[in-house]
């Protein structure tokens, strides 16, 4: 091999943010632009790749970063170490659970590395898995601090992503971090007027606010999700900043996919800090607690699990106390460390009857009274009577209907798909 021979990079990286500040995303976005100013251009969107939404010491978001470049071999060692250098500038090392981590790799992406990915997403994987992993399939691996943000780093090389979404993240200046973000929220209604639904989840119509803006003290001025970048450099075009921005970049994703569900496995399988789609009927109505959440209990006959709309959830919790016993649903939710199951969205798929115990209606019309203790009904009205009779079931009309119900934006994971993404 020559210095001329080009050579297929994959870089990864995550775990340099914290909640004080910066992005991994708004890193991957410094890294690129200064590898464009040598030429090099990524083969395709960086991807930002979301793991399992009940990692223990994630930093915000949980997502981790990837990109690809084609370059010289002479150019391996200088791009490898423009991403160290960089990771080592920016990362917030003074974070309790910042611990970044990058790793790079040559070639074709295997079988075994995509499934580590999808597992990556489904379970919790340790930083001794990792890096063992690492070692056998000749993933180049660093490690700042601790290091655990190789786990998240592999997994976004590796990752195969069937579905996508886009998002475009736009990024303040630095002398404006920790301050109010300066958007105009007429325009955001308008972007998402003239782009919807091909843009999504940019108002939460029911607390009547604009949701691309984060609140937190990050890079990040605003971020657009959609299906496609087309539409983002539209949606972009309308919104208007009354700040000035650094720059914004449109990233590839699994955000918004469904991608940490997993199918075909029974209540009694369930594990603890994973994440499920189920067809079940609900055994315990629902009943408040505490702190404004609801809870109830489903069975799919293998056994029963505790279900909780939580407090977040707002009015979605006002459709889950309609439920009653013996409605049939498709639950879509992961499971806390208490074995809770967090409800994400839920199909009802078959109301079950409510009904009244009533006296029996008199063949003049009239609702009978109790004749006496055994001694069956009798019409005030026009003197008939009913023996060896008992009260008669009378059914409810239920204020709720067959179909799909979600959590409102502000409540929703980034993997959760939204209901409007349905086919």
């Amino acid at each position: 091999m020559n210095s001329n021979d080009k050579i297929t990079l994959h870089v990864g990286l995550d775990d340099t943010d914290s909640t004080e500040g910066m992005c991994t995303t708004y890193l991957t976005h410094i890294i690129l632009e200064k590898l464009e100013q040598m030429g090099i251009k990524a083969l395709d969107y960086p991807r930002l790749i979301r793991l399992n939404p009940f990692a223990r010491y994630k930093t915000r978001g949980n997502g981790a970063l990837s990109f690809v470049v084609e370059i010289d071999t002479s150019m391996r060692d200088t791009v490898k170490n423009l991403v160290l250098e960089n990771v080592e500038k920016y990362s917030m090392f003074e974070g309790v659970n910042t611990n970044p981590g990058v790793v790079f790799y040559e070639g074709e992406i295997t079988d075994k590395m995509t499934e580590y990915a999808l597992n990556a997403i489904y379970n919790i994987y340790t930083i001794e898995y990792a890096e063992k992993f690492a070692v056998d399939n000749n993933i180049e691996y660093h490690k700042f601090k601790k290091g655990r943000g190789i786990i998240g780093a592999i997994a976004a090389i590796s990752i195969v992503l069937d579905d996508v979404t886009y998002e475009c993240l736009a990024y303040r200046m630095p002398e404006n971090y920790g301050t109010k973000r300066r958007l105009d929220e007429d325009s955001i209604f308008r972007m998402n007027d003239e782009t919807y639904p091909e843009t999504f989840e940019n108002i939460d119509f029911e607390q009547n606010y604009a949701a691309i803006e984060p609140h937190t003290p990050c890079p990040v001025l605003y971020g657009i999700r959609a299906n496609n970048p087309e539409i983002l450099e539209k949606a972009r075009s309308i919104v208007v900043s009354h700040e000035d921005m650094e720059g914004y970049r449109i990233f590839k994703t699994n955000q918004h996919t469904d991608m940490h569900i997993q199918c075909g496995v029974d209540i009694a399988d369930m594990k603890n800090t994973s994440c499920y789609k189920f067809k079940c009927h609900v055994v315990e109505a629902p009943h408040d607690i505490e702190g404004g959440h609801v809870f109830f209990k489903v069975s799919d006959d293998t056994d029963v699990i505790e279900c909780a709309a939580f407090e977040p959830t707002k009015s979605f919790r006002n459709i889950v106390r309609k439920l009653i016993v013996g409605d049939e649903l498709l639950i879509y939710g992961g499971i806390n460390d208490n074995h809770t199951l967090n409800i994400e969205k839920f199909k009802l798929l078959k109301m079950a009857s409510k009904f009244n115990l009533v006296n029996p209606l008199c063949s003049c019309g009239k609702r009978m009274k109790s004749a006496g203790k055994n001694k069956g009904f009798k019409c005030s009205k026009c003197g008939n009577k009913l023996r060896n009779s008992s009260k008669v079931k009378e059914v409810i009309s239920r204020d709720v209907e067959l179909g799909f119900y979600e959590v409102p934006t502000e409540a929703r994971r980034h993997l959760s798909k939204p209901i409007i993404r349905f086919d």
